[in-house]
């Protein structure tokens, strides 16, 4: 699928390039002919196509993400390591640090739900698809960020920090890292 959505993509941007940068401005502005040149309607459906092409892929893989979700994260009941955002493990001592783990990933809502939350930003309230899509985010790389750990044979994360960046449009990247340690 990966590889079918980058043809798509490369099929999109040659379209685009080749429509915008050589095709649309010149053929307008010289053509006493309103015929399209063959190469002109080629770039024009390298573009569509190239949409069609990433956007069908990209609802197969999602319906496949919602069949089977993500096995090599742990359950949240499965976790076996304790995450806290101070230096310190109360009632417990550190004995060996690990090192530094961390878990990320790049969030975005689908377009009808930006829409959504584009009206309620205009009428007022809590955008609740961000909400929804940054907790989906954070859970997600804390989980990797806790699979990490537990990897390492850590009993804690301490110092645990989020960050988050806004991608691109609706699309937010959340990082979290902490420490990774052993206590007695």
């Amino acid at each position: 699928m990966k590889v079918l959505r980058h043809i798509g993509s490369v099929a999109f941007v040659a379209g685009l390039f080749i429509a915008v940068f050589a095709g649309l401005p010149w053929h307008v502005i010289v053509a006493d002919d309103p015929v399209v040149p063959w190469w002109l309607r080629m770039a024009v459906f390298c573009l569509l196509g190239g949409i069609l092409v990433v956007l069908v892929t990209l609802v197969i893989e999602q319906r496949a993400d919602r069949a089977s979700p993500e096995e090599s994260l742990p359950a949240a009941s499965d976790r076996t390591v304790l995450l806290l955002n101070s230096d310190a493990v109360p009632g417990r001592e550190i004995t060996e640090i690990l090192g530094l783990v961390q878990g990320h990933t790049v969030f975005a809502i689908w377009l009808g739900k930006d829409l959504s939350a584009i009206v309620r930003l205009i009428l007022g309230g809590e955008l609740t698809e961000y909400t929804e899509m940054m907790g989906r985010a954070r859970s997600a790389a804390t989980e990797r960020m806790t699979a990490t750990a537990a990897e390492m044979g850590a009993d804690a994360v301490i110092n645990v920090r989020y960050m988050t960046t806004s991608v691109v449009g609706s699309a937010a990247e959340l990082l979290v890292y902490g420490t990774a340690v052993r206590l007695s």
